[in-house]
């Protein structure tokens, strides 16, 4: 459990300084080792979008919201997730 502590807080430190790739590798070591954790799942979707990886984002909510069906940052990042994957959508509509 302390080593899931402290790479939860790397990955968060990474996030505070943009680094967001580096945040991914550190959320995803956690989730092997507890996959129950719900907040790492929401913290890599974030992650997820800020890189523009909509599908990503999405499944990592939809994971949470299978744990916990009320989880208010699940849903809000799983709305930014479509958002985004509607207007990639668009956006290769038109080319």
């Amino acid at each position: 459990m302390e080593k899931f502590k402290r790479l939860k807080n790397e990955g968060n430190d990474f996030v505070k300084m943009g680094e967001y790739e580096e945040a991914v590798n550190k959320y995803s070591e956690c989730m092997k080792l507890n996959t129950e954790e719900c907040t790492v799942y929401t913290n890599r979707a974030l992650c997820y979008l800020k890189l523009c990886k909509y599908e990503e984002a999405k499944q990592d909510c939809d994971h949470v919201l299978q744990m916990e069906d009320s989880n208010i940052k699940a849903f809000y990042r799983r709305a930014l997730a479509y958002k985004g994957l509607q207007v990639r959508k668009k956006n290769m509509a038109g080319i």
